[in-house]
């Protein structure tokens, strides 16, 4: 074909290019807009909807915008590639948790299981997917099994703070925090020990935890091509481990079951008329442990340093609380479960912290019956959001929302479903009660040997998968006098 023929065919393909894009118009803007009676919102963009706004304006913002433009009760947006409403509200967050069974079923975004999960999990119900994952962690998370857990978390907060705090004028709370939340997960979930082998899985989880949330855009260099090749490696790692683990049980069952790790637990759970293969399924849900322990439980722990470096008076409630408890303990006697139960005020400060800098997002639902709510019609198919940024810092609910008041948390606490950093109903966090035994022991561990400083006071906060501090958050360490 010559020069001549491919000018000839020139005005054909603009009409083609043209017809494309009025026909995307017409649908994302007229068709969406004259449809039922859905909640008001926009689709922004084709294909990548509003994702790109909600990376750049971050989620607190991203909402308050929408619930003012559009409705306090629930809009709709598309994010991740999908079109979702939005439901607002400690209304919104009861409706959701209420119907979790009856008009809702779990839902993941496409986008996210082709990072997380193996190519047969991807296309499978997200009800097969989390139900695997309710079934394994109902019994390994509950307090009960967890107890047995504390002390092997304090021994590694002392050796965590003996490498990393003390001696160090100034410690980057944000990185090392995330290193020993990961590690004690390894141990913990997998009994994997060795420093190499930890830091190659947190180096593919990083790569996972960049991308999670950006536009989903598979393309060589782009954030969300990389979080799929780390979803890869970090499989074929487990996989191995599984399989090493297998071998163990196989040849000697009795020494692998005294393993108290949750993975020998996990391959010990009976496994006939299973859908998926189960070393799989184990797969799946210790990426979710991990990834629960790579930012959201060392989030937590970094804010919660920040706000008491930021409140003496609060950190010498704290630290008056703690020391009690360590008065109390022989000398090298680890932590344990009554003594968690007894750092009330600092779980307050937790909280606090985890109202205003929550480390999650919310989570996602599908439509499974036409409903209506708030006047509108949710059509069946579609799928829901909620999160927690349409409550924990409206005044109607928490006033003055951004001083930082650990007496919010005194006697009742906050309103019912104002409050909600680990979900609710039947798809609450099942890891709640984990995070809050790895936060304490950590608190506890940092407030009695030091206090700290601020180094940079104007530190921003910025919105990638997760809340973090720009600059690592560095503070001055201060040993306490003996």
């Amino acid at each position: 074909m010559d020069t001549s023929d491919i000018m000839s065919l020139f005005p054909s393909i603009l009409s083609i290019i043209l017809i494309v894009v009025v026909s995307l118009f017409i649908y994302f803007f007229v068709f969406q807009k004259t449809s039922a009676n859905v909640p008001p919102g926009s689709s922004g963009w084709p294909l990548v909807g509003e994702s790109i706004k909600f990376v750049l304006s971050g989620p607190q913002k991203f909402i308050e915008e929408r619930t003012r433009k559009y409705s306090q009760d629930v809009f709709q947006t598309s994010l991740f590639g999908q079109k979702l409403a939005v439901f607002c509200g400690p209304q919104g967050n009861k409706f959701i948790f209420a119907n979790d069974t009856k008009l809702l079923s779990s839902w993941w975004p496409l986008s996210l299981r082709k990072i997380l999960f193996f190519p047969e999990f991807v296309q499978a119900t997200s009800d097969e997917v989390t139900a695997l994952t309710h079934e394994f962690m109902s019994d390994i998370l509950k307090p009960e099994a967890l107890k047995q857990y504390i002390p092997v978390m304090d021994s590694m907060a002392r050796e965590h703070v003996e490498l990393e705090w003390v001696g160090n004028e100034v410690v980057k709370v944000f990185p090392v925090s995330k290193k020993y939340t990961f590690d004690l997960a390894c141990r913990l979930f997998m009994s994997v020990v060795d420093a190499e082998h930890v830091a190659r899985l947190a180096e593919h989880f990083q790569l996972i935890t960049n991308g999670l949330f950006s536009v989903p855009i598979d393309l060589p260099g782009t954030a969300y091509n990389k979080a799929i090749k780390g979803g890869k490696l970090i499989r074929a790692e487990l996989m191995k481990i599984i399989s090493e683990r297998k071998t163990e049980i196989r040849e000697n069952k009795a020494e692998a079951a005294s393993k108290s790790d949750f993975l020998s637990r996990m391959l010990l759970v009976p496994g006939e008329n299973r859908k998926f293969n189960i070393e799989e399924e184990i797969s799946n849900n210790i990426v979710g442990l991990l990834f629960a322990s790579f930012d959201t439980t060392s989030t937590a722990i970094s804010f919660a340093l920040k706000y008491l470096a930021e409140n003496p008076h609060i950190y010498q409630e704290v630290q008056k609380e703690q020391m009690d408890i360590a008065k109390s303990k022989s000398e090298g006697e680890l932590l344990k479960w009554e003594d968690i139960q007894k750092m009330r005020y600092s779980w307050n400060v937790v909280c606090e912290t985890l109202r205003l800098i929550p480390p999650g997002l919310g989570s996602f639902r599908e439509v499974v019956t036409e409903f209506t709510y708030a006047g509108f019609t949710i059509p069946k198919g579609w799928k829901t959001f909620w999160m927690v940024h349409t409550t924990h810092k409206n005044p109607k609910y928490f006033p003055d929302p951004e001083t930082f008041n650990p007496s919010r948390f005194e006697g009742t606490g906050p309103a019912p479903y104002t409050f909600v950093p680990f979900g609710g109903g039947s798809k609450m966090c099942p890891g709640k009660e984990y995070a809050r035994l790895e936060v304490l022991v950590f608190l506890h561990n940092i407030v009695t040997k030091f206090k700290f400083e601020k180094v940079k006071p104007q530190e921003k906060i910025v919105f990638h998968s997760f809340p973090v501090p720009m600059e690592g958050l560095p503070l001055r360490v201060i040993p306490h006098k003996i």
